[in-house]
């Protein structure tokens, strides 16, 4: 089987695939996860808002894979975190929110493996307050207390593609689909590009899948007209800004006209989001506008007792929702739940869905082949295969401070590599053992240390600057100035286990300051056309083919 798309989805194919024992190749037009898969709420949560909706059977289903990511898959990387969801009228809110916080916990309790994640509490605007005091006393009547997770998107992925290559599948990012081989009707592999190299390939498979989000469309295309899919592109922006400019010990989560907010605890900071609307420019770098930022800051201050600002916001940064669509659906209202396909023999496609329910996509998909192929395969066995780091996990976090002695850091920096790595953190101790140097901060974004960006490009697939500043680490997103100030060193240090010579270290700086001079552009535009067109003035620094697809 060949896999395109190297985002959750994809990777989660190529995992599933490569357990049953079967043969999987996985390709990627950019970074794996460089779309929708790292730009997300970062959340792995049931989806309250759709209980509303009275859509039990997808929040159930998320529900169960996130009890699954947090027991099993991925405890070092999947983690709970509290929410405050503010009332702003009297008995009848309360009652309203409650019964469907209540169904939201029954349906995770009744699951059996819920661990780590407490049943909601009602509060009075005094408990709500002593949680969240940063919040308005006159803009609430009281609140609900309850949990949900969250995650790195990016390094999510990136774990998901590892431990997929460890059980045999071939992964290759910046290799960009361009058409597909045919014998008759059906899909025998495609012809793709190696875009680092220029070199043009034909990769045959019995099976291809497409897990390209938001390219779905472009890809039925390919294969001979619209077919019987149509995914509508729907843009996220979300906020950065500093853990003190909103005092609060616990996530929050508002109502707003057509949607919900997140004020969603991440370190030192706090992610706000999130906007859903049509996007219809460039797939590949959506970009976020003043109206978008001013949209965000005005929802959070309706219940914030001091109001952010322009100026507290570190950045921004925004991503496409594939979302299953009819025709004239406002974007929010569109269905969240996934569908497998076969437009043509030969080609099966996986679309729509969010990513907590990424596992069951790749196992519906994987099945869907099976079943063309009519072998006899096992069936999926992801809800019991740890990712890489998972296994061993827990007994190096109760021995982080025997580490921390032992390597000459302090705690604060095992818990880190912990909470990054998993039982992999040796890994990256390792190095700082065999150069100390690499036990020091990176200048300009000190919550990292030197020997994380040299495992990225040695270890995790890495590939550019962008790559490591953007998706590796999360410097692009948490530092004022993107990581500019970073950006040499950072290219410095990966310069070696990649073979660059001075000139690709100045072409790799060079580009990621133009990159972050564009969005910031950008994001003063008032219209998505004028943030696209300025964004769209600095492409990837391998730019894709003019007659290929991306991935998601």
């Amino acid at each position: 089987m060949l896999v395109v798309g190297g985002g959750v989805v994809g990777a989660g194919v190529a995992l599933d695939t490569a357990t049953r024992g079967l043969s999987v190749g996985l390709v990627e037009a950019r970074d794996f996860g460089a779309g929708t898969s790292s730009r997300s709420s970062k959340l792995i949560h049931g989806g309250l808002r759709y209980l509303e909706q009275l859509n039990f059977g997808l929040v159930r289903e998320a529900l169960t894979e996130r009890a699954l990511l947090l027991g099993v898959i991925a405890p070092h990387l999947v983690r709970p975190v509290p929410f405050l969801f503010p009332l702003t009228h009297h008995i009848w809110e309360r009652a309203y929110v409650g019964a469907g916080v209540t169904a939201y916990d029954a349906l995770g309790f009744s699951l059996g493996h819920v661990k780590g994640l407490p049943g909601h509490r009602q509060l009075s605007r005094r408990g709500a307050l002593r949680l969240a005091p940063g919040l308005k006393r006159s803009a609430i009547t009281g609140a609900v207390a309850y949990w949900d997770a969250q995650v790195d998107d990016a390094r999510y992925v990136m774990t998901l593609i590892r431990t997929a290559a460890s059980y045999g599948a071939q992964v290759a990012s910046r290799v960009q689909v361009t058409g597909f081989l045919r014998e008759g009707e059906r899909v025998t592999g495609v012809r793709a590009v190696d875009l680092e190299t220029g070199g043009e390939i034909q990769i045959r498979a019995q099976q291809v899948v497409n897990a390209t989000g938001v390219w779905t469309d472009e890809i039925q295309a390919m294969v001979g007209g619209r077919g019987m899919i149509h995914v509508r592109a729907s843009k996220g922006v979300h906020l950065v800004v500093p853990k003190d400019r909103i005092h609060s010990t616990t996530g929050i989560i508002l109502r707003t006209p057509v949607s919900v907010l997140f004020v969603i605890p991440w370190g030192r900071y706090w992610i706000v989001g999130t906007t859903d609307t049509d996007w219809t420019g460039s797939k590949a770098e959506p970009a976020a506008t003043g109206t978008d930022i001013d949209y965000l800051l005005g929802q959070a201050n309706r219940v914030l007792k001091t109001p952010l600002t322009r100026e507290d916001v570190i950045s921004v940064y925004a991503g496409l929702r594939p979302l299953l669509a009819g025709e004239s659906e406002s974007t929010s209202r569109l269905s969240r739940e996934h569908v497998v396909a076969h437009p043509v023999p030969g080609l099966v496609l996986v679309a729509g869905g969010k990513y907590t329910t990424y596992r069951v996509m790749a196992r519906d998909a994987v099945d869907a082949v099976v079943h063309a192929l009519d072998w006899r395969s096992p069936p999926s066995c992801t809800d019991r295969v740890p990712l890489a780091g998972a296994d061993g996990y827990l007994a190096l976090w109760n021995s982080r401070h025997r580490l921390a002695t032992s390597s000459g850091l302090h705690v604060a920096r095992i818990e880190h590599l912990l909470g990054r790595y998993g039982s992999l953190a040796p890994e990256v101790l390792a190095l700082v053992e065999a150069e100390p140097g690499l036990g020091r901060p990176v200048t300009g974004a000190d919550d990292y240390l030197r020997a994380e960006i040299v495992y990225a490009a040695s270890h995790e697939g890495a590939r550019h600057l962008d790559d490591v500043l953007a998706r590796r680490t999360r410097i692009a997103i948490e530092t004022p100035d993107h990581g500019i100030a970073a950006a040499e060193e950072v290219a410095d240090l990966i310069a070696k286990p990649l073979r660059w010579d001075g000139a690709q270290v100045t072409r790799e700086v060079g580009h990621y300051q133009a990159t972050i001079e564009a969005e910031r552009a950008s994001q003063e535009a008032s219209t998505d056309a004028d943030a696209g067109a300025i964004r769209d003035t600095v492409p990837d620094i391998v730019p894709a083919s003019a007659d290929g697809v991306q991935s998601r």
